[in-house]
């Protein structure tokens, strides 16, 4: 029998290993130079003279950056319908409203104009997702925030390397959000980071993540807000910078792997059950497919679990936000937003991770095939 073949798996070598080991007996593993390593490494990497801060999660540093940016009561943040929930949940935590978009079918990425079609005399923000590893057109967005006053948090938990016009997501723009989830393109097993460039952003950024703590020469310690706590330790930190040098060929192989569920999908499958194709600077975070289960006369669960009982494991990305409970019972409807509604139904997410080989997509797409023929 096949080995079961999951929908990712995170790569690490044996040098990282070691670096993780050298940290555990070094005495310090909590926050510390490796943290300070993996900012830098990641500004060098991103260029732009970008500031970098890494936090134990994405959805801490969204959060953060929605503080440091001033959002809160009373406040509104556009955000696509087709994320996954914590682009919205992060919005009514600081005390402001979610406000929500349709996407693109095939792309799952919000366009400048849906943005603009949403804005009220309460906008204070717009949180662009760049779905999958596929980057968002941002200098309509940008330019749209530039007119309105508002600020812009990328949601790019998915796109660690992705490219818009050949220039690295994180490079440019307001603020932006990185996620280094154990199933993304580079892991620090749990953890996230902010790339910004508005140096008045650093010291609340600073401040919230680490309990409001400011330190003078001296080391003495003064509190001047109710922070938080979201400080990233060494240990997570030696994983990041073994997964930062690999980013590049991480993505490349992410590529090869993709264009062969194209050649193998695309002759066989309506256009849009497949994602758009995009360019080379997609970084491949997912590649998910739309099965129309109930012009099939079946549904998501009967095929997780053919595919299963094949060895092969799927993931589900995502549910509509607004067809989530807590969202309804604020009064969205998720029928509003048809292309999420859709996706929300269909969507199933293939495997696709570094070290899988082209024999594994072929694998995949069988199974997948005849499931749709039969």
């Amino acid at each position: 029998m096949q080995d079961f073949l999951p929908f990712t798996r995170p790569t690490i070598d044996d040098e990282t290993i070691a670096e993780v080991i050298a940290v555990l007996r070094s005495g310090w593993i909590t926050s510390g130079p490796k943290v300070l390593e993996l900012e830098r490494a990641l500004a060098a990497y991103l260029g732009g003279g970008r500031q970098v801060r890494v936090m134990t999660s994405a959805t801490g540093g969204m959060e953060m950056a929605l503080r440091a940016a001033g959002v809160g009561a009373g406040d509104e943040v556009i955000v696509p319908a087709m994320t996954f929930a914590a682009s919205a949940n992060v919005v009514v935590r600081v005390g402001a409203r979610p406000v929500f978009i349709d996407v693109e079918l095939r792309s799952r990425n919000a366009t400048a104009a849906a943005f603009a079609a949403a804005l009220t005399p309460r906008s204070r923000a717009l949180m662009p997702v760049h779905f999958s590893g596929l980057a968002v057109d941002m200098d309509p967005v940008n330019e749209l925030a530039t007119r309105h006053g508002l600020r812009v948090i990328e949601d790019a938990a998915h796109a660690v390397g992705t490219r818009d016009r050949g220039r690295l997501i994180g490079s440019f723009g307001d603020i932006i959000s990185f996620s280094f989830h154990a199933n993304k393109n580079m892991t620090t097993v749990e953890g996230g980071a902010l790339a910004f460039a508005d140096p008045a952003l650093a010291l609340p950024l600073d401040r919230e993540r680490f309990h409001g703590i400011t330190k003078d020469a001296a080391g003495n310690v003064d509190v001047f807000e109710a922070g938080g706590k979201y400080n990233l330790t060494d240990v997570a930190a030696a994983v990041g910078i073994g997964q930062l040098r690999r980013l590049p060929g991480f993505n490349a192989r992410r590529r090869e792997l993709a264009q062969h569920y194209f050649e193998r999908l695309g002759p066989r499958l309506d256009p849009d059950m497949l994602p758009a194709p995009g360019d080379d600077g997609h970084s491949w975070h997912m590649f998910v497919v739309l099965v129309p289960f109930g012009r099939l006369g079946t549904t998501r669960d009967a095929f997780i679990a053919a595919m299963k009982s094949r060895g092969i494991g799927v993931g589900v990305h995502y549910p509509s936000v607004p067809a989530l409970t807590y969202y309804r019972q604020l009064g969205w409807n998720p029928a509003a937003f048809p292309n999420a509604a859709r996706i929300g139904a269909e969507t199933v997410t293939l495997p696709l991770f570094p070290a899988m080989t082209i024999g594994d997509v072929d694998r995949v797409c069988d199974a997948l095939l005849e499931f749709v023929k039969r």
